[in-house]
């Protein structure tokens, strides 16, 4: 008797539910869908020719190579000012460096400029904490200055909670990486609470990325809502030795005319001579990183996460290797400005290759337009939601991105140009550190590429192509004027 009563009342109770659930369905009440996570990878200083499956640098990035093939791979993204403060800055605030402050990195002799990521400013881990998004940041932030007595980047700069901008996972630091011997404050309260880890930065960093999404112990996030997690390695940035030996067996026999395949590189050039000696150890870290990325991957696959989650691997900016016998980052040719943007969302985001010219400002909003949160995007924000164009919808499309070179403090100064398509095309101000009268005409060179003819950009073309340079010159401005770029106000002699 007991069962058969057990039985009738199991089945009105199922019959009750069942008619609930279709009275709620009657009255188009759906159950609210879960908004996807966000993974954002991006290693510094990572340039865009640096995977193999772009055919350019002779790398090993297996991973990268399998994650392309089913991902939309964006082909001509730039970052616009190729630097990490001003990177970071624009990523998260969603403007333009004369707008969000960050006028050029963050150290201490910048410290009395207040060149630093605002408190007040409301990024996209703001408007995602306030929609209930559990937010990890793991790696290099550079978005805090050091105190003016601090050596140059301020070994231990702390970030006080209350400027994390919603970050409620914090393993960070400042700027300073010994790749091999790293430091971070794990949630830490004070300046003092700093652990001291014995091991390859990007290694460990993946470590704890892989518990976060694991959610290992329950301790990192909210297991019920959505989370993002922002992923800054440090390297390939210099100091370039300091990989692991087992990434650099690796490319073991390579010798620097093997990877040094670039024709922009001087022969006779000393930074290029430098770069045959630095080479290895880059592509090393590359690969190394190529490694971890990998293992965030799998662990989203093993968790069941992959198709609910939107996996972006891009770079704050690349680095020229001995190209135009440069060194680093900070200038406009394409192994600084060029990165990788690489982002899979099984179901919404169809794979392929798109030439769509992503801006650093438009990644705020445009994630935020994938996240379902186009309605909460700030209206400070500079940058553009191209959601639509990532879901494959027809959408008026940018056709160039803008790029700045700012001196410290002085916002008016610098270069200013744009990437189109076709053409680099830059205005270099000389002596532009000086305070110039709003109108008054100053020097100027024209740096004019055609990156459709001469890719490795070894000829400037300004001179025999005055209409391109003129209609370039009068787009620039206009690009400028929308954002309130201090440095259009000054006339241009031409």
């Amino acid at each position: 008797m007991k069962n058969a009563a057990a039985a009738a009342f199991a089945t009105t109770v199922g019959t009750s539910l069942t008619s609930c659930a279709n009275t709620v369905a009657g009255l188009g009440l759906k159950k609210k869908k879960k908004r996807p996570n966000l993974v954002y990878v991006f290693p510094d200083q990572f340039r865009r020719q640096a995977m193999g499956f772009m055919n350019e640098d002779p790398v090993i990035t297996p991973n990268l190579d399998k994650f392309a093939s089913e991902s939309l791979v964006l082909t001509d993204v730039v970052s616009n000012f190729p630097l990490c403060s001003p990177y970071r800055a624009m990523l998260l605030t969603g403007k333009y460096p004369a707008a969000n402050g960050v006028l050029t990195n963050c150290h201490s002799r910048r410290a009395k400029l207040n060149n630093e990521l605002r408190k007040s400013d409301h990024c996209i881990s703001d408007v995602l904490h306030d929609n209930n998004y559990s937010l990890g940041y793991i790696g290099k932030w550079h978005l805090e200055s050091p105190a003016e007595d601090a050596d140059t980047y301020g070994k231990y700069t702390w970030t006080p909670p209350d400027r994390r901008h919603g970050f409620d996972f914090w393993y960070s630091y400042g700027s300073f990486d010994r790749h091999l011997e790293p430091h971070y404050y794990v949630n830490s309260k004070t300046a003092d609470d700093v652990t001291e880890i014995r091991e390859w930065s990007p290694k460990h960093e993946t470590d704890v990325a892989v518990n976060y999404i694991k959610n290992t112990g329950g301790k990192y996030r909210e297991s019920n809502e959505p989370f993002a997690l922002f992923v800054a390695y440090n390297p390939p940035h210099p100091a370039y030795k300091f990989v692991p030996e087992k990434y650099k067996k690796m490319y073991d026999g390579k010798t620097h005319k093997d990877l040094l395949t670039r024709p922009n590189l001087d022969p006779n050039g000393e930074t290029s001579e430098k770069a045959k000696g630095w080479v290895k150890d880059y592509f090393a870290a590359v690969t190394g990183v190529d490694d971890q990325f990998g293992r965030i991957l799998k662990c989203l696959k093993e968790q069941g996460l992959e198709d609910d989650t939107i996996v972006v691997f891009t770079a704050d900016h690349g680095d020229m290797m001995g190209s135009h016998d440069l060194r680093s980052k900070n200038v406009w040719y394409e192994e600084s400005m060029g990165i990788p943007f690489i982002i899979r969302w099984p179901g919404h985001i169809k794979p392929g290759k798109d030439n769509l010219l992503l801006s650093t400002p438009d990644n705020m909003p445009t994630l935020l337009g994938l996240m379902g949160l186009e309605n909460k995007i700030p209206k400070a924000v500079q940058g553009k939601d191209y959601a639509n164009a990532l879901l494959g919808k027809k959408m008026e499309r940018p056709d160039s991105a803008l790029y700045f070179y700012i001196k410290e403090g002085k916002p008016e100064s610098g270069n200013r140009g744009l990437r189109t398509h076709r053409y680099t095309f830059v205005i270099k101000r000389k002596k532009s550190g000086k305070k110039v009268k709003k109108g008054k005409a100053v020097k100027e060179e024209i740096i004019l590429y055609d990156n459709k003819k001469d890719p490795y950009q070894m000829k400037n073309i300004a001179t025999e192509n005055p209409k391109i340079v003129k209609d370039l010159t009068a787009e620039l401005y206009r690009e400028l004027k929308k954002i309130n770029d201090p440095w259009s106000v000054i006339r241009n002699p031409n």
